[in-house]
């Protein structure tokens, strides 16, 4: 990769970013298709993301928002997308050709192509348990919705923020679940688990599936070398389940294709993911 002085710069930000293989994937993608591009990974406080978002935007360039910024991102851009104004959450944006920042959620598309994928076709008619009520669980809420999923139950260490999640977002067919004891001996069509849980070692599972009567699979979007709490709980009650590996390469590909407007080069950034988890 050779970079000079017109290098296109592409930023992650977030707090912490060492352990995504964001730029890893990206980086990949620039080169397999040529673009004249550069991502990195930059440890930003919640002080200073306006600053490096409307830096990078004016210099024609932009990024990503991951964890805990999201929210605050949304508040920053000057031209949201229909899915920042309904998620309250951005995680892309770059520059317009007026330097004004432009804010997309990929996370929305991202999870619904990994859905889809994951299930085989149209998740529409499942029941689906939903563990979060950040910025992953906003987009995450949204698609399921999209994709005319029959109910999802939040479930989320703060109630009250779960309330306004759903309340925002869900509409009739999105309801609160005040603590675990709640949906105990129910049955739900997908698990998935939008909290940070899992990113650090030693964290616990985020749920315990051994509660639920069934589980027809689980979806963690946390991603990582080894399997995470819950995949390890999923594979002890013979419950199908994956990483947010595919997640991250799929709204990755969607942030491509906006910052370039050319399709994404997805098996390219999938190779490399694999490479990097050692897979």
């Amino acid at each position: 990769m050779n970079i000079s002085s017109a290098t296109r710069v592409l930023a992650l930000l977030g707090d912490p970013v060492a352990h995504s293989l964001s730029p890893e994937i990206q980086n990949a993608a620039c080169v397999e298709t040529g673009v004249d591009g550069v991502y990195v990974a930059v440890r930003c406080a919640k002080d200073d993301l306006e600053g490096f978002m409307r830096g990078l935007a004016r210099a024609g360039g932009g990024g990503n928002v991951t964890l805990p910024h999201k929210e605050k991102a949304a508040a920053v851009v000057d031209l949201p997308s229909e899915a920042v104004r309904r998620t309250g959450a951005c995680n892309t944006f770059w520059g317009d050709e007026n330097g004004r920042v432009v804010g997309e959620n990929t996370d929305v598309e991202g999870f619904r192509r990994a859905l889809r994928i994951f299930v085989g076709g149209a998740p529409a008619g499942m029941r689906v348990l939903l563990l979060g009520a950040g910025g992953a669980a906003r987009a995450t809420l949204m698609a399921l919705l999209e994709e005319d999923v029959d109910e999802v139950v939040l479930l989320n260490r703060t109630t009250e923020r779960a309330r306004a999640v759903a309340r925002r977002i869900g509409g009739q067919k999105a309801r609160v679940a005040n603590m675990s004891i709640e949906v105990k001996g129910q049955s739900f069509d997908l698990v998935v688990n939008a909290t940070r849980l899992g990113m650090r070692p030693g964290d616990p599972s985020p749920f315990e599936l051994g509660l639920l009567s069934r589980v027809g699979g689980a979806i963690d979007l946390v991603y990582g070398k080894d399997p995470t709490p819950l995949l390890r709980s999923a594979a002890e009650f013979g419950v199908r389940a994956v990483d947010g590996g595919e997640m991250l390469v799929q709204q990755a590909a969607v942030a491509f294709e906006r910052w370039w407007g050319m399709p994404a080069p997805l098996e390219a950034m999938r190779e490399e993911l694999r490479r990097r988890k050692g897979g």
